[in-house]
């Protein structure tokens, strides 16, 4: 059951789990989310037709019909689910893994994510448990459906005038491709566009910097306003400016404020997770928005930002999450806003590097990695060292913990699949991070053997 996750299941397919698991997932969904119609999408990877094959063996066994999309980005599965009404869907996917990963990704009514703690786990039990899976007297049927126009459509509103930019894109080789050029056209200097979900060129995760490696090189060569970089499903989106450098992803939505709150005015909620910088409140604070800082995944994040009724949100990893949206993330229409704020930027003579350094005011150390066996206990040495030795000013519990200080803060939160945990944290000067850096390196490893 090693596919189970906090936000969906998903691993090395026929290692963590295979086909018969992909069956049993379909036939007990339709139970736990009370419908008798599933919408499913897939991507492009080697394993999806056999997953697909089987989990709609599945769903339609337990007497629901399925309306089959095809190929699909994940994004737009959620749009499907929220537009058209569907109680349940899932989306056939590993995201930004390498190739031989795959995994299904569940959402409920109105694109709502179903987690581990909101039914996954369920399904885990009947799974382990051994349930028996007996075919409904009337069997589901099997309906083709086609939703790429009217998803197209919804995204195309909010197209703006990018004739003055010149754009590097790096698609993947991913579930981008079925949109990037009804969208963006033929101007853009494109890389890896052809769908293949043996990802022969890099991983489709652009949070590796490795990854970025060939669209830094574009921008330079083609001399771009920005570079733009997809992962595998296209629920994320990150983006290098024009020296090639690597942005990262929670400052965008900082950028992000120039258009829901400076443009069209939306004063309220925007979301980020507890990693991201103190930069980016900072910043958005005089548009008009108020921060919320919740946990980190979109099976926190889209339901945080709907019960807030928040007007956008992002997270460190690339995700970026929309009212306008059902609440949910989309790569393809995070890039669309930014881009519209980057040429507005540029017709006023400001660069997107220039648009950062107004937003970047703190040193990042980024996330470090720590092997260590007794997470917990290390996490409390770390934050009683430090609130012990300083006032703080803000303190969150949730995800591990972040603690704030005067002139520095840090997060420390355990992996959920991995014997790590990740450390971030920002101070005001180069000096300090480096400091603050070395005593968690100094407590992690003498006290707990941390590599």
């Amino acid at each position: 059951m090693g596919a189970f996750h906090a936000y969906d299941i998903r691993g090395i397919y026929n290692v963590d789990f295979d086909k018969d698991i992909a069956y049993k997932v379909g036939y007990f969904l339709p139970e736990l989310l009370s419908a008798d119609k599933v919408l499913v999408g897939r991507d492009a990877r080697v394993s999806s037709p056999e997953i697909h094959e089987y989990l709609l063996k599945g769903l339609t066994d337990a007497g629901a019909d399925v309306y089959d999309i095809g190929l699909s980005t994940t994004p737009m599965v959620y749009f499907g689910t929220a537009h058209y009404g569907f109680k349940a869907s899932v989306q056939i996917t590993a995201s930004h893994n390498p190739a031989e990963y795959n995994g299904m990704k569940v959402s409920r009514e109105n694109a709502l994510p179903v987690g581990l703690d909101t039914g996954l786990g369920q399904i885990k039990e009947w799974v382990e448990n051994g349930r028996p899976c007996v075919p409904a007297e009337v069997k589901g049927k099997v309906h083709d459906m086609d939703i790429k126009k009217d998803y197209l459509d919804f995204l195309l509103k909010y197209k703006g005038d990018w004739s003055s930019l010149k754009i590097a894109m790096d698609v993947s080789n991913g579930m981008a491709s079925l949109f990037v050029r009804e969208i963006f056209g033929d101007s853009p200097a494109y890389i890896y566009e052809n769908m293949d979900g043996s990802f022969p060129n890099h991983e489709p995760n652009p949070l590796n910097p490795k990854n970025i490696l060939d669209l830094q090189k574009l921008v330079a060569e083609t001399k771009s306003d920005i570079g733009v970089i997809y992962d595998g499903d296209a629920d994320r989106v990150m983006f290098v400016d024009e020296n090639s450098r690597f942005i990262s992803p929670d400052l965008m939505i900082a950028v992000l404020g120039h258009y829901f709150l400076e443009e069209r005015g939306e004063k309220g909620y925007v979301h980020q997770d507890i990693r991201s910088s103190k930069a980016v409140g900072e910043y958005l604070a005089p548009m008009g928005g108020v921060m919320n800082t919740w946990r980190v995944g979109r099976a926190y994040a889209a339901l945080k930002l709907r019960e807030l009724d928040g007007v956008f949100g992002g997270e460190l990893a690339g995700h970026y999450y929309f009212r306008d949206f059902f609440y949910s993330d989309s790569g393809l229409l995070a890039s669309i806003l930014i881009l519209n704020v980057v040429a507005k930027m540029k017709a006023q003579g400001v660069s997107l590097s220039q648009l950062i350094a107004r937003i970047e005011k703190y040193q990042n150390s980024g996330e470090i990695n720590f092997r260590v066996e007794d997470k917990l206990g290390a996490m409390n040495a770390v934050r009683d060292y430090f609130m012990s030795t300083e006032k703080s000013t803000a303190y969150m519990d949730f995800d591990g913990y972040r603690v704030e200080f005067p002139d520095w803060w840090f997060n420390i939160r355990p992996s959920n699949t991995e014997p790590y945990l990740r450390f971030l944290c920002e101070a005001t000067s180069k000096e300090l991070l480096d400091e603050k850096v070395a005593k968690v390196r100094e407590i992690l490893t003498t006290q707990f053997g941390a590599k």
